[in-house]
Formats: structure tokens, C-alpha cells, sequence
């Protein structure tokens, strides 16, 4: 399990002239409204409780309002808190002198803006180097680097263009490889793709897929989008007028919503997209560990399915049915088994989204077998399992075929 590496407790944030004189309103529990209308001040975020796990990519979203891009200005202290504690890998970021606090937004947090954030007078790869300058770093390093970076986002050849002449997309890259330069341990997106076009934004996200792949930092993404928030993140925290309705792993903010306003959030997603494999497949206990057809036989025999897996000390090898086992066991009961012995049945990844592996999955006689990249046997994939997964309401309609509830709930919206 990852270390935790941000810490939030207790976190109150209270806009307006005079905000510890009404911070009692807020504990006693009056709503942001009725604050506001008494006050005059408006409460930003109410006792928000995060940890922030190192080497994942974290998302904290919610709609207008919610507080997603006021608590992420508290990591860095661009905003200070009306009450509650904020700890960055250890150390209490309150207690920073100004001193402290500027080394500490140039060497440990990145920031990658909404409008890109790029100097519009300077060269693409003079904006890569900014804030390695910033950081002291040497004008040779610095363009060194920036080079480097800019051939990771994809942008060798670009290094003298400025942003004007770029796409949106393009900007965004750079402003993405900025950020990447500095070498900082934790990165900041707030909102970074949503002002792209559809088809560059999945682009971009593709890429922060694959360069955390090889980076693995501690990446904390603010957005409004649930879609881009099931694809990005390890770990999803949903905000609602400034309070935390929801902090959990995607597929548990899929399948159990906290609140109502959590499965309102999820109501319309696509499931079979987002989900994968490894979160809706059984394990599977039972296994024919036997080499000969009548020893497979007879564990067979013991057991309450009349099909199995064959699974050796190399791992998953196939499936096998009792039919087809008492017919050779006719022919030959001390024959190893081998390939012509098993089902015709496919193999599924662990990793792979559930609308990649529907088709084989509702064909199958049987539930489908899950082999991980080194060839070992995690579980399987039933029919049953993914009507109730993709469709849990259809369970109310006992007309409803399997195939039928799975094409409803997997038909775009």
C-alpha cells in the first residue's frame, strides 16, 4: 500500500472580512446559505479530512462551487485555512516562514493551469526552463532539461516556436512539461484539459497515463468531469457546497454512491467503460490441480459445478467440463492433460475494461477465466456478474434476458 504522503485534517475555509468571529455559525452547523445571509461571508470548505497516497494520481472533483480548486490551493499555501492542520510529506506547511514556503512551491509542488499559464513573450522552450531558472538551476541545465521534457510530451522541434503559435493542445504540453521539469514531487492539475477539444483532451489524457506510468508522482487532478475522474484516477474525493461526500477508490464510488448525491453523479456513466475486469470478478477457490484425466476426474467429481480450471504450479492452463472428462477417461483414464483436453473457452486480462471483454464474456458456456500477465489464475467473469454489475435495477424485472440488461446499461447516453 502506498504511504500517505499529503495529510488534510480538519480543514475549515471561511471567505469574507472577519471569518474567525463566525466560525461558531459554521460548527454549529448552519448551512452555507444561511452563513452567508447572516454574515455576509461564504463558507468555502467545512471540515474536509484527505490523505493524498504518494505515487498516485488523485482526483478531487465536484461541480461549480464545490470547493475542488480552493482546497487544492491550501496544499501550497496560495490560500491559508480559517482552521485545521495540512501536513506535506511530514511537515506541518503552517508553520512555513515566507523563506520556507517559497523553496517549498519551487522544489516540492508543480502547478499545470486551466489557460495553460505560458509566457506569451518568451519561447516554448524558454517557458519549459522558467522555474528551473526560478529554482537556481544553471541556463545550460536549464535548456538541457527543458529539451528533454519537451521530447517527452512530444514536442521536439517546437523549442523556438511561441505559445500564439501552437494548438490548444500543444500549450497545454508545454505547460505540462514545465511542471515535469522542475522535478517537483507532487504535481497540480487544476481543471488542466477542460479547456481543450474532446478528442485532445483524451489525447492528454493518454499521455498523463503513460508518462505516470514511468514518472509515478503524486499527481492531485481537479476537474468536473466524472468521466475523466474514473479514467485518471486511483483514487476519487467528491466535493458538494465545500464538504467531502464521498472519498474512496472509482469503482466504490461506481457501485456504492455515499449519498444520493453521489448516485445521481454516477447515474448516467457508462459502466462497462469504466469498470475493469479486476473489480467485478469472483475469485475462484475451486481448482483441478491434478495432471491425469482420472485423477482430474475425480476432483471433479467432488465438486458441486460440472466445469473446473486446470491450474498447475505455471499457472492457468485451461478449462475443463465433467462431459468432456468421462469421455475420455473412456478412451484413456491415465492420459496427462493436455490442450486437446480443454474447453474452447478464451482467457480474459485482469486490466481490460468490461465493454472490451463483454462479447466472448456472453457467449461463453461458462464464467470466463481472469490470467494476469504472468499466466497465474485470479478468478472469473459470469454473465450473472456482469447483469448485476451493468444493471443493477434489472434485477426488479425477472422478463429481462442477461444480454438484454447488459445492451441497456451499456448503450451511450
Amino acid at each position: 500500500m502506498s504511504e500517505t504522503l499529503i495529510e488534510v485534517k480538519g480543514l475549515y475555509k471561511l471567505f469574507g472580512p472577519e471569518p474567525e468571529k463566525h466560525m461558531p455559525l459554521v460548527h454549529q452547523g448552519l448551512s452555507k446559505d444561511e452563513i452567508l445571509a447572516k454574515t455576509g461571508h461564504t463558507l468555502g470548505l467545512k471540515d474536509i479530512n484527505l490523505s493524498i497516497k504518494k505515487g498516485e494520481i488523485s482526483v478531487i472533483m465536484g461541480l461549480s462551487g464545490s470547493g475542488k480548486s480552493t482546497l487544492i490551493r491550501h496544499f501550497n499555501r496560495l490560500i491559508d485555512p480559517t482552521e485545521g492542520q495540512i501536513t506535506v510529506d511530514g511537515v506541518d506547511v503552517m508553520t512555513l516562514s515566507q523563506k520556507e514556503l517559497e523553496d517549498f512551491r519551487r522544489h516540492k509542488m508543480s502547478m499545470v493551469f486551466q489557460r495553460f499559464g505560458l509566457l506569451p513573450h518568451r519561447t516554448v522552450i524558454d517557458n519549459v526552463a522558467f522555474g528551473l531558472k526560478i529554482q537556481g538551476v544553471s541556463s545550460s541545465e536549464a535548456m538541457t532539461r527543458a529539451t528533454e521534457w519537451l521530447a517527452t510530451v512530444g514536442l521536439a522541434g517546437y523549442e523556438k516556436q511561441y505559445p500564439a503559435q501552437l494548438s490548444g493542445g500543444q500549450q497545454q504540453r508545454v505547460g505540462l512539461a514545465r511542471a515535469l521539469a522542475t522535478n517537483a514531487d507532487i504535481l497540480l492539475m487544476d481543471e488542466a484539459f477542460s479547456a481543450l477539444d474532446p478528442l485532445i483532451r483524451s489525447e492528454m489524457q493518454d499521455q498523463l497515463i503513460e508518462l505516470q506510468e514511468k514518472l509515478h508522482k503524486t499527481i492531485i487532478f481537479i476537474t468536473h468531469d466524472l468521466d475523466e475522474a474514473l479514467r485518471l484516477g486511483n483514487n476519487i474525493a467528491i466535493l458538494k457546497d465545500g464538504e467531502l461526500v464521498q472519498d474512496d477508490k472509482p469503482e466504490e464510488i461506481l457501485l456504492n454512491p455515499a449519498t444520493d448525491y453521489v448516485e445521481a453523479f454516477v447515474r448516467d456513466v457508462n459502466r462497462a467503460r469504466a469498470l475493469t475486469v479486476e473489480t467485478v470478478m469472483q475469485p475462484q477457490t475451486f481448482r483441478i490441480t491434478a495432471d491425469t484425466i482420472a485423477g482430474a476426474l475425480k476432483q471433479m467429481r467432488a465438486h458441486k459445478d460440472e466445469y473446473a480450471y486446470h491450474v498447475t504450479d505455471d499457472g492457468y492452463q485451461g478449462t475443463l467440463s465433467q462431459e468432456s472428462l468421462e469421455e475420455y477417461y473412456q478412451e484413456d483414464k491415465t492420459a496427462k492433460l493436455s490442450d486437446e483436453h480443454y474447453e474452447d473457452l478464451p482467457f480474459i486480462s485482469p486490466a481490460a475494461a468490461l465493454e472490451e471483454v463483454l462479447p466472448e464474456t456472453l457467449a461463453a458456456d461458462y464464467p470466463v477465466p481472469v490470467v494476469d500477465e504472468a499466466g497465474q489464475f485470479q478468478g472469473t467473469l459470469s454473465r450473472d456478474a456482469l447483469a448485476v454489475v451493468l444493471s443493477p435495477e434489472s434485477s426488479e424485472s425477472t422478463e429481462e434476458s442477461e444480454e438484454d440488461s447488459v445492451e441497456r446499461a451499456t448503450s451511450p447516453i
